[in-house]
C-alpha cells in the first residue's frame, strides 16, 4: 500500500484533526507518514463510539464535574475506562498497532500539559489545582497519562498513569479488561544514531531528570516520522517543548518534538518499554 504523508500538524482539517487549537496558532515543521490509510487505521476513531471524548472515563459524563467529587479526585478528574481492543485486533499486524497508537496520540495535538487522567476533563474554576501546575487549567494530559491513554484507547492496553511505576512495568492490563501481556525492556543504545536502529514505533521510553530520577516518558515515532532536520520524532506531552527544526518555540503539551543529540530526551534517557512485539 502506498504509504500517505499525513501533515496533521500543518492543518486543523481533515480526518486526524486534533480537537484543540494548537496554542498559539504554532504551525509545525513535523509530520507523520502511515502505511495505512486513515479509515483502516483509526476509522472506528474518526466515526465510530470509541471516538466520543463524553465516553472516556469510569463514570458517565453527567457525573464529570459533580462537586462531591472534588476531594476524591482532585485535580486528576476521574479515572479512565479501559477500552475493549478494537475489532479485528487479534488478526492485524504489530506494524497496525504501532502505527495506529501514533495516530491516536496525533489526535490529541493541541492539548496543553495537565495533570490529568483523560484529555477532555476542563475543571472548573473552582476544583483544585495541581501545586505544580505551570499552564492554564484546561483540557490534557501529563507525560505518562498521556502514554497510558493513547494505548489505552488504540488497543485496549491500559498501562498504569503513575510515571515511575509505568516504567517498571513487565506486564499491562489488556488488550481489554482482565487480561495481560508480557512487556519488554529495552536498554539503550550510547549512541544517538543507534537509537533508530533499536527502538520501534510505539515504543515508550523514559527520561530522567537532571538529578538523576526518572520522570518522564514519550512515544518514539521511530520511522514514520517526517521531520526537515532529518532527527528521529517523538510524540510527548510536556511543560517544556523547546524548539523546532524552524527555530520557533514548541507550545507546551501534547506536540511531535525532535530527537536529538543535544536534548535531554537523549542525554537524560533512561531505558525503554515495547509493549507491542516484533512479529507474530
Amino acid at each position: 500500500m502506498i504509504p500517505r504523508l499525513l501533515i496533521c500538524l500543518l492543518a486543523l482539517g481533515g480526518a486526524l484533526q486534533t480537537h484543540a487549537q494548537a496554542q498559539n496558532d504554532y504551525k509545525s515543521p513535523y509530520s507523520v507518514s502511515f502505511s495505512f490509510k486513515d479509515e483502516e487505521l483509526i476509522g472506528d476513531l474518526i466515526k465510530g463510539p470509541r471516538g466520543d471524548w463524553k465516553d472516556q472515563a469510569t463514570v458517565p459524563f453527567r457525573e464529570w464535574y459533580n462537586p462531591s467529587n472534588q476531594a476524591r479526585w482532585r485535580h486528576y478528574g476521574p479515572s479512565a475506562k479501559h477500552f475493549n481492543p478494537p475489532a479485528g485486533l487479534a488478526t492485524k499486524s504489530p506494524e497496525w498497532s504501532r502505527e495506529r497508537v501514533i495516530a491516536t496520540g496525533l489526535r490529541f495535538v493541541g492539548y496543553t500539559y495537565q495533570h490529568h487522567h483523560i484529555p477532555d476533563w476542563e475543571p472548573p474554576a473552582d476544583w483544585p489545582k495541581s501545586p505544580d501546575q505551570k499552564s492554564p487549567v484546561g483540557k490534557g494530559l501529563d507525560c505518562s497519562n498521556f502514554t497510558a491513554f493513547v494505548y489505552n484507547l488504540a488497543l485496549g492496553i491500559k498501562p498504569t498513569g503513575d510515571v515511575q511505576d509505568q516504567s517498571e512495568l513487565t506486564t499491562v492490563a489488556g488488550p481489554g479488561p482482565n487480561r495481560t501481556i508480557p512487556v519488554k525492556r529495552i536498554e539503550l543504545p550510547k549512541s544517538h544514531a543507534d537509537f533508530e536502529r533499536t527502538l520501534m514505533t510505539g515504543d515508550l521510553l523514559y527520561v530522567k531528570n537532571t538529578k538523576g530520577s526518572l520522570s518522564h516518558v514519550v512515544l518514539w515515532v521511530g520511522k514514520i516520522g517526517k521531520a526537515p532536520d532529518g532527527y528521529p520524532l517523538i510524540l510527548d506531552s510536556t511543560g517544556t517543548g523547546g524548539r523546532d527544526a524552524d527555530g520557533n518555540e514548541i507550545p507546551d503539551g501534547i506536540q511531535l518534538r525532535p530527537f536529538k543529540p543535544t536534548n535531554w530526551y537523549f542525554t537524560q534517557a533512561s531505558h525503554a518499554l515495547r509493549i507491542i512485539p516484533e512479529g507474530q
